[in-house]
């Protein structure tokens, strides 16, 4: 398989001196689909339960599924938002054939590559540039799980929402026609809930809060609009 070059994926700001690596993405599986089949989810369709065995992972072709874990009460925590060509489920890895302990639910309409954990290491030790791959997305989502388990150690809703919008906002990073230190977000009150593990009403009114600063600008229907110099100054005094 010839040798491709692919996008960077990073932080904005972050990672400076690892910018010759990139994330794993569904343009490293070969063109001619033979590793993997097309598996296909409707809106609100489990991709896997808790139950379930750890013996794949997957390659997000279209939609969008979320990665969820839920409590007794059947509240449920956003542990990831899985975008069109990533990978999700390599947790595989990490302890094969033991069981999920988590649910992956397509948010809409979607399709992934499912690929068997087996056939998945096989190409990993004949493509050394896919394995690069694979390794840093660990890595970055490694960092990105400690990150979480931060905001999520603090109490206050203000500063757990605001590190929270933070956190996204870096990872999003600007765009060309954004304001300089303005970052917009496509999240939903509803999202943000289940990654800040509060209640949707909580966050309505912290976001409210947030907004009467003028560190968040929002309408109904809407992008969030995240004002990062004025977040970072209130919440890290920076």
């Amino acid at each position: 398989m010839n040798k491709k070059k692919y996008p960077l994926e990073f932080p904005e700001g972050e990672h400076q001196n690892c910018q010759t690596l990139t994330g794993l993405t569904l343009e490293h599986l070969p063109r001619d689909g033979s590793l993997g089949r097309i598996r296909r989810y409707p809106n609100g369709a489990d991709v896997w339960q808790p139950d379930d065995r750890q013996d794949r992972l997957y390659f997000l072709q279209s939609g969008q599924v979320a990665v969820t874990v839920s409590d007794m009460e059947g509240r449920e925590v956003v542990l990831r938002m899985i975008k069109v060509g990533e990978p999700f489920g390599e947790l595989c890895f990490c302890g094969r054939y033991k069981l999920r302990a988590t649910f992956a639910r397509a948010v809409t309409a979607s399709e992934a590559v499912e690929i068997d954990l087996a056939d998945f290491m096989e190409f990993l030790q004949r493509e050394r540039d896919v394995l690069v791959a694979f390794v840093f997305t660990f890595c970055i989502r490694l960092s990105d799980s400690e990150s979480r388990l931060a905001i999520l150690a603090h109490r206050g809703a203000e500063e757990r929402l605001g590190r929270l919008l933070l956190h996204l906002a870096a990872m999003r990073g600007g765009t060309t026609g954004e304001p300089p230190g303005e970052v917009t977000l496509s999240v939903s009150h509803d999202e943000l809930a289940q990654m800040a593990a509060m209640s949707r009403p909580h966050v309505t009114l912290t976001m409210g809060r947030l907004r009467q600063r003028g560190l968040v600008r929002y309408e109904r229907g809407r992008a969030l609009v995240v004002n990062v110099p004025a977040l970072r100054a209130h919440f890290i005094g920076e």
